[in-house]
């Protein structure tokens, strides 16, 4: 159990704080700063001016397309660029994805280097980058009014968001992007009727991209975030951050691409998928039995996908809802195949949430196996048939480290945030129980923690706060 902190000051909670941060990092051994050898083969590579491939020679003209970005706030690794426009009763959706191929040099020191970071690794003291600051925030990111190289999807929809002609390969081209959006900004554009049609299109599609993954039995969990966030003086806290329509229209597009990559893949006979297996029939049986427990069952003629779209977050059960249904799906994992190689599909290529096959696709410049599926959508070129084997494993050993890394700094800050509440009672609800009692969640602040008492899910409980440990991330509660 943590000990009970003596007062502190708020520097002196901010300096503790930093400290068990930076022990995080040493404890995960986390990359630092690149070698020299791959920031000066990077830096030569923007001088020069030409793609390390030789693709410029025939890169398609797209620079009339009104591309815009929209990311978070303070984003510079830019990796998509939407244009929509109108097409009879349906849409024509351009998506461009930054062409990390064009400047990073097979077998050299910087496809070396990503090889070995797999993914950005983010914390709240800085951000782990997978490239160089001169490639992720400069040459290949899409910023506003820079000509860029991208590789170009194109999706035709009817008015039903059903695509003619889908899983046809992108085209590299040069793009130039209009205008950086943040998330509420684009989403403040469009609801007051100032968006350019390029963005307030969004609106559209995206709803109907929603309606296309509920009939082919996918679903999105779109719960609420434990978000860490900057106070401006130094310090950090944590809220419960719930995603604007904006990001799940975004998001849909993404999926969209990365189905389409998949086809274009599973048709060559080569590439790698992201996989999730179907839920087990006891586990859909348990989430059925846990809501009807909360007191929000799940009709049997209801499919679960928009059953959980269903779910109002503003609900007091919506957090043990969510809980219960994270559990459904586990198992994600990469799958690469290769049948001129041997290398056979994985038994059930399905992303089981997503349903249909699947692959990660659209954020080059922050996960290493995106670059190599483009590629392998456009002629598969020996450099990327060769790394399938190895890529798998790169991401699932990144994606571990990214989780342990998540998981110990919201761990951390949630004890730095309490360091001064130590014996104060807050109202929380039960999400979840386990062997070793109950998973709460407490609204203000939004932190989660166990506690040794067995409600059932969906309690609504008053905890106290008995010790925080900040160095090791812990925070102790009793049910009064």
């Amino acid at each position: 159990m943590p000990a009970r902190l003596p007062h502190l000051s708020p520097s002196a909670v901010r300096s503790e704080l930093a400290a068990s941060l930076a022990q995080l990092r040493a404890d995960l051994e986390l990359p630092a700063e690149f070698p020299a050898d791959v920031l000066a083969e990077a830096e030569a590579v923007v001088a020069s001016g030409v793609a390390v491939d030789g693709s410029d020679e025939a890169r398609v003209d797209l620079r009339h397309l009104e591309f815009h970005t929209i990311d978070p706030e303070g984003s510079r690794d830019l990796d998509q660029a939407l244009a929509i426009a109108r097409d009879g009763s349906g849409w024509i959706v351009h998506y461009a994805i930054a062409d990390l191929a064009a400047f990073v040099k097979p077998g050299g020191a910087l496809d070396a280097e990503t090889r070995r970071r797999g993914q950005t690794l983010f914390a709240p003291d800085g951000s782990v980058a997978l490239h160089p600051e001169v490639l992720s925030h400069g040459a290949a990111s899409l910023l506003p009014e820079q000509d860029r190289r991208a590789y170009v999807w194109r999706f035709v929809l009817d008015a039903e968001g059903v695509q003619h002609d889908p899983a046809q390969p992108p085209v590299r081209a040069w793009v130039r992007s209009r205008r950086q959006w943040t998330y509420v900004g684009a989403q403040a554009a469009i609801d007051d009727g100032t968006a350019p049609e390029p963005i307030a299109l969004l609106a559209e599609v995206g709803p109907v991209l929603v309606a296309q993954e509920s009939a082919r039995g996918g679903a999105s969990l779109n719960s609420p975030e434990e978000e860490i966030v900057e106070t401006g003086d130094g310090g950090y806290d944590l809220r419960a951050r719930v995603t604007l329509p904006i990001e799940n229209w975004n998001a849909q597009v993404s999926l969209m691409t990365g189905m389409a990559a998949a086809a274009i893949m599973l048709r060559r006979g080569a590439g790698i998928l992201r996989t999730l297996p179907p839920a087990e029939p006891e586990k859909i049986a348990e989430f059925r039995r846990r809501v009807g427990v909360i007191g929000r069952p799940w009709a049997e003629d209801m499919p679960y996908g928009e059953y959980l779209r269903r779910v109002d977050l503003a609900d007091p059960s919506a957090p043990a809802i969510m809980q219960a249904a994270s559990g459904l799906f586990r198992g994600a994992d990469y799958d690469a195949f290769d049948s001129a190689a041997g290398v056979p599909l994985p038994e059930d290529p399905v992303q089981a949430a997503i349903g249909a096959e699947y692959a990660h696709t659209t954020a080059p410049l922050r996960r290493l196996v995106d670059r190599f599926v483009l590629a392998m959508c456009t002629g598969a070129p020996a450099w990327a048939r060769e790394a399938l084997p190895e890529l798998a494993e790169a991401m699932r050993r990144s994606g571990s480290l990214a989780s342990r890394l998540e998981g110990g700094a919201v761990d951390r800050v949630e004890a730095a945030v309490l360091a001064s509440r130590v014996g104060e009672e807050f109202d929380a609800a039960v999400v979840s129980t386990h062997k070793g009692g109950s998973r709460i969640q407490i609204a203000d602040p939004f932190v989660t923690a166990t506690i040794a008492d067995d409600r059932a899910p969906g309690s609504a409980i008053r905890v106290r706060l008995t010790a925080v440990d900040i160095a090791k991330g812990e925070v102790s509660f009793v049910a009064p």
